[in-house]
This record gives C-alpha cells, structure tokens and sequence, in this order.
C-alpha cells in the first residue's frame, strides 16, 4: 500500500494516498469529488451546540461519570479489512487499558466507532450520526479513505486528535489534529496558499547511512502513481541521486523487465509509487533477476508484521526491506512506551500478534495524546482545553513513542528540521523469528531538510 506524502516528509500518510485513491478510480469507476457528499449550512447561519449531558457536564458527551468519543475507519474497502482498520485497534487498545486503570479523571471512556464503508457518503453519515446523535467529545485514531465529512467536523469544533491524513483534510481545518503534526494554517485552504511540502530526510538517511547514490522510482503509466514518482525523484535528485525510471503497464505490468533494467543501471536503493500488490510482486522479480539492492524502502502504512508472509516468496527481496516514518517501531520493546503498547494489544487482540503494523501504534499514540490534553484540563475537560494542549508551543513526542511534532504554524518554510525512525526486515533477528530491527538507534534520525513543494 502507498500511503504517504513525498516519502521524505514527517507526515507520510497524505498526498501519495492518491495513488490508491487513482488506482481504485481506475478499476472502479469515476468518483464524485468529497464536496459532493458534504451538507453544509448556508453562509452566515449558525450551528447550535449539541445538548450536553446533565450531572457534572463540562462540555458536549461528557457527564460526571463518562466521556464519549468517536472512531471513523474506513473498514469495509476495496482495498480489504486490514488496509485502513489499524489505528482503530491501537485506539481501542489504549481505551480498554485506560478504563482498566480507572479512566480519564475518573470518568469512563466510551468509545463510538463508526465503518463508513471508504466511501464519501458513508463518511458523511458517520460524521452526523457521531456527532448529532451519539455527541462525543471528540474523534479519535480516525482513518478515513474519504474525509467527506471534514468540513461538517470542523464546523461543529469537535477535536480530531491523532487522525492518519489520508486525505489532505488534516492540513485544511483547524479542529483536525493529523497524528504526524502540521505547520500549516488549517484556515480553510489546504497548505500554504494551496501548496504542500515535503521533505528530503529520508533519502539524506539512507545516503548517509548506507551510502546509496543510485536510485529506481518504480511507477504504473497511471497518473496519480505518475505524480507521487516525480516528487520521488525531485526529492531524491535534490539530495544528489542519480534516478532510474521505470513505468509499468498498470493493466499488464511486466515485473521482470523492470527488474532487468534496474538491475542493468545498477540501481543501488529503490523506491516506489505502487500498491501492495505491485510491490510483493516487484520484489520477486528482483529476486528472480538477481538484483540486489542495500535497500528497497517502504512506506509507514507497510511496516507491519505481515511483511513475513506477504514476501514469502522474495526472501532476498525481504531482507533489503527499509521503512521510514516519525514513530519509534513497535518492536523496540525496551522502550516504555512501546512495551505498553504491545501489552494492551495483547490484552485486547491477542488473535492480532501476526498483525501488529506502526498503524496500530499510531492509533494507540492517537487516544494516550487526547488522554494526556484531556489530563491537562483537570476535572473540567473542555474541547477549548484539549484544543489549547494541542497548539502549544512545545512539541509533543508521545513520551517517547513519536518524533517530536507541535501545531506551531509557520511561513511558506523553505527548509524544515525533521527527525524520524527507520528499521530493516531481518529474517534472523529476534532468535530467528525474525522482525524488523531498528536502524536509527535509540534516538531518532534528525536533519535540516529541504522542502519540496508541489499542488495536492
């Protein structure tokens, strides 16, 4: 799965997701633009407050025994059960541990999920049943295909905290808190003016570290796949690669030509704007071609456990297999933080152990950041509160667990200090059980990184 902005950028979950977004308009049909699916009410007509609870209420879906929140994911998809449904498990996760432990200020914490089935129209239903029916407080770990219902979000002050930006939502409103971060306005216009950036720490990682200089940019002749490639190989170049091209026929890709090709330029490092699928399949080619590269780099969203068996048939291939994002791996149990959320997964979804992805701790990361604003604000939560721990002045590192990231908003920045945390799949490591194995060492990978700008 692709996911992610130019790979480089602290936030690699948002403006590459149109690869996914074009390869399913390809299969599947044309699709209406989220705005189709949004009602909204007219310009200058207020929006009346949801009624609060009564007995201790201190703001919407809070009582003197509860809070609610919600949970949109984006579960029933094309692209299966397991491709958007990981923070929801992370979330659910924290929430089971956290009313474990006696709740948030002493009140228990119901959490309201919501499967909009990825489309924009069940987003929209979600989002007002959510909020006008169900009244919670605030949303947390969405993953959501189509953010349809963003603006209605927004429009209402309900606190998204955490959320995966799938879409470029998260960098549009003001009461949308993206789990990675943003520098951006959210005044009503996505970016700066309607631009986007990403950085170029990631190819300056592995540069650096493994001294790679030859790069292939794998892509489909599709055109939003075509896209996310040339901001690959912009980023790339800008940290003086040499870049090797290859397009495939997205109806009858011919793996093993690429692989013979790659191989023949002496592509060193690789890089790619396919989905999962492509990419099994592109490794396999590797391995049959005999290309060996010291790194075939993957995205946050493919940083999972299942890498094990879905490169069954690649081993070589699988070995080479680098992930790079803001959040520490979800194996590095020696960490506090990691171990606690490893044992409230395993308290909740045992039967998940084969599953476990950095999307489920991205999740888990989501709900301990709106507990811990939530704890901020005493016995008196109010969304005003949590929404004032959230744009602090101070970054915020999920007591280890994340990169540190804040709210802070900047001018059109030309350069941008980033730090983030990659691992390699080893089949050996572990006792021989094999995972992926941190290669950044305790501390993140920090560097001064070159924005790399371009319209969404």
């Amino acid at each position: 799965m692709i996911a992610g902005r130019v790979p480089g950028s602290p936030r690699l979950v948002a403006a590459a997701c149109t690869v996914v977004v074009g390869l399913l308009a390809a299969s599947c049909g044309t699709r209406l633009a989220p705005s189709a699916f949004t009602t909204l009410p007219p310009v200058g007509v207020s929006i009346p407050p949801a009624p609060t609870s009564a007995g201790g209420a201190s703001d919407v879906g809070i009582t003197a025994t509860s809070i609610t929140l919600g949970l949109i994911v984006s579960k029933t998809s094309p692209l299966g059960q397991d491709t958007f449904s990981g923070p929801m498990y992370g979330a659910q996760a924290y929430v089971n541990a956290l009313n474990a432990a006696g709740g948030l200020a002493g009140r228990h914490v119901d959490l309201d999920v919501c499967d909009d089935g990825a489309t924009g129209a069940g987003n929209t239903k979600c989002v007002q049943q959510l909020i006008d029916t169900d009244h919670v407080f605030a949303f947390v770990g969405n993953s959501i295909f189509n953010y349809a219902g963003a603006a209605y979000v927004d429009q209402h002050g309900v606190p998204d905290v955490g959320g995966e930006p799938i879409t470029n939502a998260y960098d549009q409103y003001s009461h949308l808190w993206s789990i990675y971060g943003t520098q951006s306005p959210r005044d009503g216009v996505v970016g700066w003016d309607g631009m986007l950036s990403g950085g170029t720490e990631i190819y300056h990682y592995f540069a650096s570290t493994l001294g790679a200089r030859t790069a292939g940019v794998v892509a489909y002749n599709q055109a939003d796949s075509q896209r996310f490639a040339d901001l690959t190989a912009r980023a790339l170049q800008r940290e003086g690669y040499t870049v090797v091209r290859e397009q495939l026929d997205f109806a009858v890709p011919s793996w093993d030509s690429a692989a013979i090709d790659l191989e023949a330029h002496h592509v060193d490092i690789l890089f790619d704007a396919l989905d999962a699928a492509g990419n099994v399949s592109l490794c396999r080619a590797m391995d049959t071609a005999g290309l060996h590269v010291k790194a075939k780099v993957v995205t946050v969203q493919s940083w999972t456990e299942t890498v094990r068996s879905d490169y069954r048939d690649a081993a070589t291939c699988r070995n080479s297999l680098y992930a790079a994002g803001t959040t520490r791996n979800y194996m590095d149990t020696d960490d506090a933080t990691v171990k606690r959320f490893r044992d409230d997964m395993t308290a909740s979804f045992p039967d998940r152990e084969a599953k476990l992805s950095m999307w489920e701790l991205e999740g888990w990361a989501s709900a301990q950041w709106l507990d811990d604003a939530a704890q901020s604000c005493g016995q008196s939560i109010t969304r005003t509160c949590v929404e004032a721990y959230l744009a602090r002045p101070t970054e915020y590192d999920g007591h280890g667990v994340l990169a540190p990231r804040d709210f802070i908003v900047t001018p059109k920045p030309t350069t941008r200090r980033a730090c983030i945390f990659a691992a390699r799949w080893e089949d050996d490591a572990y006792g021989g059980d094999g995972g992926w194995v941190t290669t950044t060492g305790k501390d993140p990978y920090c560097y001064d990184a070159p924005q790399i700008w371009y319209s969404p």
